[in-house]
């Protein structure tokens, strides 16, 4: 049996497996009604934690999908414990995260925000802009999305450097370093591109804000809690970096008071650096994919290491 927990948005291309499974449909606030018997599970509603308040009820399970690249939401002592096989949705969304990545440097470097306004007062002002190749990028977090953001800004001329939990050489980093601060103090842009852990949660603190250059600016597509949130506002209110381009934050959804959405140079964007026009239609697309193969008693694509997630920092490589 296939149980697949949806939100708000149901998936409507699943009825291609239902001759080869009982598929069942449920929201993840009726979770327990469905978990029951289930050897399937897809998380199409990808941030919901109800599978470990119905974990009892999963004696059947063998098998998670989840659809999203990060399962920080998802993972428990108990999941990561038992012999269920966890999937993620790799290979969908890392190369829009990384034009995302991208367009903020260009924003950023042309300043298309000073022109917008200039626009709207009808002021023809000229100004000169920055050049992005050639500047410094450091990435913290070289997994899939970040090894897709180094190939990109390298592919228009800007140095990329990694951070992870090792320093090694790397083909698509050249070099990765585990020292956040120095990585950071030379940089003219730091790319946060890590998944929740409990070792990268609040990362970027003050110290490490404080070790950026004046002219840095900070670009996160991992998560927000991998930023010390208070520190953010207090360093961009003080001049202490340049910029932020945040499409995590937290908390998430950020509250219409809260001092970021009016902080200098900052800009904010609802968590959809990833989502391109059909990326549900895709992740659809691959779970009926990788059914077919466990169908077949074929090796599942995408498996996650659940071990690793608890005791090494997943989003520092």
């Amino acid at each position: 049996m296939v149980t697949v927990q949806h939100g708000e948005s149901v998936p409507a291309q699943l009825d291609s497996i239902s001759a080869d499974a009982d598929l069942r449909m449920v929201p993840s606030s009726r979770l327990a009604d469905g978990i029951v018997g289930a050897d399937v599970l897809f998380l199409y509603d990808f941030s919901s934690p109800a599978l470990e308040s119905v974990w009892s009820s999963a004696a059947a399970l063998r098998w998670v999908q989840v659809a999203a690249i990060g399962v920080d939401a998802v993972l428990f002592d108990g999941l990561i414990d038992s012999d269920v096989v966890v999937t993620n949705s790799r290979g969908i969304f890392e190369e829009p995260i990384a034009e995302y990545v991208l367009g903020q440097i260009l924003a950023f470097a042309k300043d298309f925000r000073r022109s917008g306004d200039a626009q709207r007062l009808h002021r023809w002002e000229h100004f000169d802009s920055e050049p992005i190749a050639g500047a410094s990028v450091t990435i913290v977090g070289p997994g899939p999305v970040g090894r897709a953001i180094s190939r990109l800004l390298g592919a228009v001329g800007m140095s990329v450097r990694g951070v992870g939990r090792r320093a090694r050489e790397d083909p698509d980093f050249g070099s990765i370093t585990s020292d956040v601060r120095g990585a950071v103090a030379d940089a003219d842009y730091v790319v946060l591109a890590a998944p929740l852990t409990p070792q990268t949660r609040g990362m970027v603190d003050a110290g490490v804000l404080d070790a950026m250059r004046p002219t840095a600016r900070l670009i996160n597509v991992g998560r927000g809690e991998l930023v010390d949130t208070g520190a953010l506002v207090a360093a961009l209110q003080a001049g202490v970096i340049a910029g932020a381009a945040l499409d995590v934050v937290d908390p998430e959804p950020l509250p219409a008071d809260h001092p970021l959405w009016s902080a200098p140079n900052v800009s904010l964007t609802p968590h959809n650096s990833g989502d391109i026009r059909g990326w549900r239609d895709l992740l659809q697309q691959q779970f009926i994919a990788n059914f077919r193969r466990y169908v077949a008693g074929q090796p599942l694509h995408n498996v996650v290491d659940k071990q690793m997630t608890r005791y090494v920092s997943r989003g520092t490589g």
